[in-house]
């Protein structure tokens, strides 16, 4: 009775091993299937910025851009995979303080405050601000705004700029936390104009051709889009290192001809 006994609790025992090997191999790689091996990465976004970031419901709903396309690419080549996670605009940063997303690629300018709480790569892109408004406003030129009311995107570099603007210019500054709210305020009256990034801006242009815009002259060249990261992030460098390739070899002209010159 007792070798009977013996007998059963060393199945019990191989059993329990089993399970416990089982449960430990599961737990071990971020990815799925064949890439298992990789570590998923999360991307915060803000997917209302086409052609950075956007989705294009007439063929899914995954978000796609340029920006994924580098983040993607720069992940490959460092043996990452990426998971992208659409958030408001002004959420981004507060996401990588509290480590609920590992980088941000949203056309993010690295402003002197915003290095103060996150870290960048050097600029992929620079782009230029435009006044979009309705045609016929008669809006043309900055001085047309006093007595008008502006849109701007919540926590973007345009919203630092029109506060810059109304040092000179008496309007009324508001913000929304999309870019299509700022399209539909104008249409709707709601607001005169908005300022938007200029390739984002022309690609409403296309889709509406009630639209109209100028670009504001600027006395110096702007910052740019730069991808951010955690304070202290060993991806800055690693990010930054494989940026700086592909600025090198031309697959940076290479996204940005396949995002840009089309549009």
């Amino acid at each position: 009775m007792k070798k009977v006994i013996m007998f059963a609790l060393s199945i019990l025992l191989v059993g329990v091993l089993a399970a416990c090997g089982t449960s430990e191999e599961a737990s071990t790689g971020s990815g799925s299937g064949e890439n298992s091996d990789k570590k998923v990465l999360t991307m915060g976004t803000s997917a209302d910025y086409p052609p950075f970031e956007y989705v294009d419901s007439a063929k899914g709903e995954e978000i796609i851009g340029f920006d994924v396309d580098l983040a993607k690419a720069i992940a490959e080549k460092l043996g990452y995979e990426i998971q992208v996670k659409d958030m408001d605009f002004n959420g981004l940063i507060p996401a990588l303080e509290t480590n609920q997303v590992d980088f941000v690629l949203s056309g993010m300018t690295p402003t002197e405050e915003r290095k103060q709480n996150v870290d960048f790569s050097d600029v992929y892109y620079t782009a230029s601000h435009m006044i979009v408004s309705k045609k016929g406003s008669g809006i043309e030129s900055l001085e047309d705004l006093n007595g008008k009311t502006l849109g701007v995107q919540l926590a973007s570099i345009q919203a630092d700029k029109a506060e810059e603007i109304g040092e000179t210019v008496d309007m009324k500054v508001e913000n929304r936390n999309r870019i299509p709210e700022l399209i539909q305020e104008i249409m709707a009256d709601r607001f005169d104009a908005a300022m938007i990034e200029d390739i984002v801006a022309k690609g409403y242009f296309e889709k509406n051709e009630d639209l109209a815009g100028f670009t504001i002259e600027e006395a110096e060249a702007e910052a740019g889009s730069a991808m951010a990261f955690p304070k202290g992030s060993e991806l800055t460098e690693k990010f930054n290192a494989e940026l700086v390739k592909m600025k090198e070899n031309g697959e940076l002209e290479d996204l940005i001809v396949k995002w840009f010159d089309n549009k």
